[in-house]
């Protein structure tokens, strides 16, 4: 599979990579030989650029991760996961319920500061059980997580010595680059106004669907060297499913206007020949800040189908017809469903 380098360091991933939020359990269990197998089926169909966090199961899928990438060579893959959440160990009928099932016993402490960062980078290697970590992404921080109230105390923690901790993780070699993962862009214009990032991984902001990254921070990110690697690329579902009854999108029942949308891009990607998805999937891989698109599932088939659609041919002329139908997110703090 042909790779790109992450921003203006030497790292190179493969264009697509494997997300495991699913393996932690996400709105489902998913067993240990479940993640086994779809990891498998991951490596199998040639991904080799593996991103997990704390967050997703409690530091769950980190285990399985680590249990799966111990037994491949050294250097044969990159690996990133995410600081701003320490897990802490609660009893059992103490475990939040966040959509994740079956978890491990523990809980999130939200910390963006120095102390926070290392301490939770230290827990990443233990429960990875491996000695590198090539890529780690500040998590979640930012007002469409947190809200504008919260996230300004924790904005200021980051700001003032988490970004510290994470120079100094990437100058002592225990990393080789850093950057955000979020869902929402304002947040990566506001820290890149203070920290060169080598990377940032987006989540549903740089779709076939929707363009919020478009305007200000695709031409940031080729200003800085800082690259992108694009999660969330169907938008919740609708862009594989279609406008079907129940189809999902930025976590929640698509709207109307959403489903005229997406079925308007149905009808053009069917001209073609082609599923909606195999337009949707190629999609961020168009521009040059783009350094991988983040496939998650948590079953194997799921992971396979998604491959095929990676490996079809989808002519670059096909992407002017859908720009009527794209949207913008709106300016955070209205509500988080575009209309």
């Amino acid at each position: 599979m042909k790779t790109r380098t992450i921003g203006r360091t030497a790292l190179a991933v493969t264009e697509f990579s494997f997300g495991t939020a699913s393996l932690g359990g996400l709105y489902r269990a998913c067993p240990r030989d479940t993640a086994m197998a779809t990891l498998n089926a991951a490596w199998d169909e040639g991904l080799r650029y593996f991103d997990t966090a704390p967050w997703y199961g409690f530091g769950l899928a980190e285990r399985y991760t680590g249990d799966f990438l111990r037994e491949k060579p050294k250097g044969s893959y990159v690996l990133s996961t995410k600081v701003g959440r320490v897990m802490v160990p609660v009893p059992d009928d103490k475990v939040p319920n966040y959509g994740f099932v079956d978890p491990l016993p523990f809980d999130a402490l939200y910390d963006y500061s120095y102390d926070g960062i290392m301490r939770s980078v230290e827990l990443s290697y233990a429960r990875l059980g491996l000695n590198r970590i090539d890529i780690l992404y500040v998590h979640d921080i930012g007002v469409y997580t947190h809200g504008a109230e919260r996230n300004a105390v924790y904005l200021r923690q980051l700001l003032d010595s988490g970004l510290k901790a994470l120079g100094e993780l990437k100058s002592t070699g225990v990393i080789s680059a850093f950057g955000l993962g979020v869902n929402e862009v304002p947040v990566c214009l506001d820290v890149m106004r203070h920290a060169d990032l080598d990377a940032i991984l987006l989540a549903g902001r740089y779709t076939l669907l929707d363009r919020s990254a478009v305007d200000a921070l695709l031409p940031l990110c080729v200003e800085k060297g800082t690259s992108l690697v694009v999660g969330g690329v169907f938008n919740s579902g609708i862009l594989a499913t279609g406008p079907v009854g129940g189809a999902h999108f930025d976590y929640m029942p698509a709207t109307p206007n959403i489903m005229a949308k997406v079925g308007a891009m149905a009808g053009i990607a069917e001209e073609k020949g082609l599923p909606l998805a195999a337009p949707a999937l190629h999609f961020p891989l168009q521009h040059p800040a783009v350094a991988s698109v983040l496939l998650g599932t948590a079953k194997p088939e799921s992971l396979r189908r998604n491959m095929a659609l990676a490996r079809m041919d989808v002519p670059k002329d096909i992407y002017p017809a859908f720009e009527p139908y794209t949207l913008v997110a709106p300016e955070l703090g209205e509500e988080a469903v575009r209309q």
